[in-house]
């Protein structure tokens, strides 16, 4: 597995039942077709998605983003940058995570300070911007990155219900 293939598979359950295209995910993640396809390949490897590569196997995904994310992926708060807020300091958790600490993910055109959360990929942050749905759910998913036992289980509670919608 690859940082993308979380961001791709993230966008997929987002998708619903509404038809898509290889395309459609590479020109909304910034990610090269061949990357998606490559993407998609590993993920029904590990039985992430069904033979088509069309849909998430949701069960499966939740599991690892749970337990093995934090290890595969794992992040520490970095150096005060500026950003937008990830992790904890998203506005969908601020409610529920209290936290004297702001994360970002670094971005020349980010509003807040706070300490640098690197994305999974490259061009997330673009991606974020154009998607407010992708933007909650990877930080939310960042949360199980490099977050504390009980706000890891205040992320899972929330990737739940994504992953039920």
């Amino acid at each position: 597995m690859r940082p993308q293939d979380i961001v791709i598979l993230l966008k997929i359950v987002l998708l619903g039942k509404r038809d898509w295209q290889f395309q459609d995910l590479s020109r909304s993640l910034y990610i090269s077709g061949a990357e998606v396809s490559e993407s998609l390949n590993r993920s029904r490897q590990a039985g992430l998605v069904d033979y088509n590569r069309k849909r998430v196997n949701k069960l499966s995904f939740l599991e690892f983003l749970q337990h093995g994310l934090p290890y595969v992926f794992p992040q520490a708060p970095g150096a005060m940058v500026k950003g937008i807020p990830a992790a904890h300091s998203h506005p969908i958790l601020q409610g529920n995570i209290i936290s004297n600490n702001l994360y970002v993910w670094p971005d020349i055109e980010g509003k807040e300070y706070g300490q640098a959360i690197e994305p999974l990929y490259e061009n997330q942050v673009k991606a974020a911007r154009q998607d407010p749905e992708l933007y909650a759910a990877l930080a939310i998913t960042d949360v199980l990155r490099a977050g504390k036992t009980r706000e890891m289980h205040i992320a899972l509670k929330y990737l739940k219900n994504i992953l039920k919608s």
